[in-house]
Order: C-alpha cells, then structure tokens, then sequence
C-alpha cells in the first residue's frame, strides 16, 4: 500500500495530536500512525484499570479497589491555567475549536509546601490576610506586587513603573517590593510555577507574564487557576483526532513501525507491517528515532490509588500540591496532582494523585519520598522513572520531527513551547492565531 507524497506522517503523543489537528486545519493531508492500540503515547490514559496493573506489572487485583471501567488514569497528568490572554495551549484550544469536545471542570485548589505543613496558595485579598504564608508587611508587599503584575503590559511603558522586563532580574524585582525569603518562595514556585531557583537571575519579564496568567485565570474561579478536563487527558488527543478527521485525517492505531526509508538523508516513507506510506515530512516521538535523541535527564512519576482526601487540603476532591526544592534541599521542586471520581477518572469516592519530580540521585523513589507522605495511606501505587529525550536535530535537513519528552511539572508551559518550536520549524511560519486573544479562556461546566 503507497500514499501519495502530499500526505503527512504523524506518529504520536498529546503533543504530534494537536500538531496534527493544526496542519489538517491549514490544509495538510495527514495520516497518523500509532504502534499503541490507544492514543497519547507516553501520555495516554489508561482504562479500564486492570490495564495500569499489567503495564506496571504490580501483582494483586484492581476489584478491591472499584470498578475498572470507572477508571481513567493519566500516565502524565498536567492541568490547564485556563485564561487564554497568556496561557498558549489556551489559545491552541479555543483557535481550533478543538473545546466543543471536551468539558471542564475546576481543580478545587492549589496548595504549597512550607516547613512540613501544606499551605493553601492565597486566592483571594481575604485569603492573604489570613494565611500564614506571610508576616502582616509582606501581605501588604504581596498585594503591590500582584497589582503591579495585573496592571502590566509590554506593549505600555507607562505600566513598567522603572521595571525594565529585560533587564532587571526576578531577584531585583522581588527586592524592589522588599519580599521576604518565605513570599519569594511561594510566589516563584506556586504561582509563577517556576521549577527551580535559576528564575531568579533571569530577566523578570517572564515571571511577570506568569504571575499574571495565575492571578487572571484565578479570576475566573474561585478555587484555583487550573482546570481538568472530565473524563481525564485523553480527551485531549481524541478531540484533536476528530479535529483532524474533520479534515480528511486518516489514523492506524496498533500498527507497529519497522522502519523510516530514507533517500539522501531525507524521510522518504515509514514501513509498517511490510508496507509502505510514503511522506514528505515525519512528526513523531522520542520513541520511535531512538537514534535521533539524547538524554537530558530523567523523571520519576509515581501514580497513587486513594480513598481518601489529602489530609489539609480542605476535603478538596483535586488539588495540585508544589513543593519547592529549597523545602527539602534539592534542585527541583515535587509537584502532586490529585484527580477523583469527581471529574469522571475514578471510582466514586476514590482519588488518583500523581507525585512526579526532576531525578537527580540513583534512587528516585526515596526522593518523592516527602510527596508519598502527604498521601498516606495510600491503597496501591505505580512507579516509573523515565529518560528525557530531546531531539539531536532540528529536521530541517531529514525533514524528521521529534518532539521532546514531558517534564516533571503538571502543567503546560514548557510542552506549548516545544509545540510552537515544531510547528516553526516544520512550516518556517510562528503559529499565531487570529484576531485578539484578550477574552479568551476555558470555561468550565463549574462557571
């Protein structure tokens, strides 16, 4: 079997998904071939959840523990900040039309990590009087900076207040509204979602922009910023997939790949159970070129079976959970993501929550330990370390395209910027999106 060369070739996760619903939406013929017999890649979602048991190898039985049709469970769960001024996967969402097949709800959240004790992360003018995050000046510093961040606009220097965005470090910044260590802290960790501590030292434009999405999607609801899809992430990829079919996207799932035929160091076609499918270009994941990426580092992921709340989370029923690397002496901070039967991934009254972190010694597992902690008991855990690939080259030249693989952190950003970087280089275009962004944002069927 032989399609024609004007058809593109996509192997994929969330990321090639809606790569591809975007080429089909501008015109490209497009074929996705998937060795999984779900889609998603890395980042599929699993169901029914004896499915989680086999592919962790974990012995016991999953009937103790619900009905496995009722689970969907996240390999790589990761939150949406839902105002779309700022947020990219955002505008990628609302641009393609992709949300008319998926639902939302809030996570009900988001809390900080400080001197053994879980802190719920300031939502409100009320909530940073009474938190005990900050002394009474540095609520005071606090809020100036929060209004600073709101009333900031690149495109007016009136609203830069003698902050030059490209010059001026977050450290300085921080120092010019006299923050504490404490408020530094939670402020660069929970709310401009920074991983580490070398924000500090980098022009404090980008860290305005964050704190900003934070406090805009936060106005939205009163909980927390994030939003979850229902029924998990695989409404993800499979709204993109429909997105795409929409325009004459075709797909194979459970198809193994043999091999990429090449012609003078171009992709020429991918060879898949004796047959080929010709392509001018080749989307895929790390997984399927291990030849054309290297390691950068590794993640561990730990995925735990509740049935119960975290304990100080005000019976939150999801949360995100940060704890910041200078909390617990390390270079990356612990992110936990908690999802229930509430947004349709879990058995009723049961919760999933993902402890995931940046491996920086030979024995991850102790180094999520803190994060297990605050989970206990848990019923049944899943664990997995897994290397982090980029690609060796951009694909130009092969006209072969890797994504990179998912970090630790549960939320977008950084999987948006490799989304845009592909899509620059695949189509020597910056993915823009027409028309003003101001207004938009996710809704929930919470608003």
């Amino acid at each position: 079997m032989s399609i024609n060369n004007q058809i593109m070739q996509y192997i994929m996760n969330i990321s090639e998904c809606i790569l591809s619903g975007l080429m089909s939406q501008s015109g490209k013929r497009v074929l996705h071939i998937d060795q999984n017999p779900h889609s998603g890649g890395e980042s599929a979602s699993i169901s029914p959840l004896e499915e989680l048991y086999k592919m962790f190898k974990v012995p016991g039985s999953a009937k103790s523990i619900g009905h496995g049709k009722e689970w969907n469970i996240d390999l790589i769960p990761k939150f949406f900040l839902s105002n779309g001024e700022f947020s990219e996967l955002v505008k990628i969402l609302v641009h393609t039309e992709v949300t008319r097949y998926m639902d939302f709800k809030v996570v009900e959240g988001s809390y900080v990590y400080k001197a053994g004790k879980v802190h719920k992360v300031p939502c409100t003018e009320e909530e940073a009087h009474a938190s005990d995050l900050m002394g009474m000046f540095d609520k005071r510093r606090f809020r100036k900076l929060l209004l600073f961040a709101l009333n900031f606009d690149v495109r007016k220097p009136r609203t830069y207040q003698d902050v030059d965005p490209n010059k001026m470090t977050t450290r300085d910044l921080f120092c010019r509204f006299d923050l504490g260590l404490d408020v530094m802290e939670f402020t660069g960790h929970a709310i401009a979602l920074h991983s580490s501590e070398g924000y500090l030292d980098q022009p404090c434009g980008e860290t305005i922009r964050r704190i900003r999405l934070y406090s805009e999607s936060l106005s939205r609801h009163n909980t927390s910023p994030y939003l979850y899809p229902v029924y998990g992430l695989r409404e993800l990829p499979q709204g993109f997939a429909r997105l795409s079919a929409e325009y004459g996207g075709t797909f194979l799932l459970n198809r193994a790949v043999d091999e990429l035929v090449m012609d003078n160091g171009k992709v020429k076609a991918v060879k898949s159970e004796g047959k080929l499918f010709h392509c001018k270009q080749l989307i895929c994941d790390p997984s399927y070129v291990p030849n054309r990426v290297r390691k950068v580092g590794r993640v561990i992921r730990v995925i735990c079976l509740l049935n119960h709340p975290v304990k100080n989370t005000h019976e939150a029923n999801s949360c995100q959970i940060i704890i910041p690397q200078t909390q617990i002496n390390r270079k990356s901070d612990i992110y936990i993501s908690v999802v229930s039967y509430a947004h349709n991934v879990a058995s009723d009254g049961m919760y999933i929550a993902t402890v995931s972190t940046t491996a920086e010694t030979n024995d991850p597992e102790k180094e999520v330990q803190p994060g297990l902690e605050l989970l206990e008991p848990i019923m049944q855990k899943f664990v997995k370390v897994s290397k982090v690939l980029v690609p060796n080259e951009d694909g130009k030249k092969s006209q072969i395209f890797v994504s990179c693989s998912y970090d630790a952190v549960n939320h977008f950003d950084a999987d948006c910027e490799d989304i845009k970087d592909m899509y620059r280089r695949i189509t020597g275009a910056e993915l823009c999106f027409g028309g003003s962004e101001r207004h938009q944002s996710l809704n929930s069927d919470d608003d």
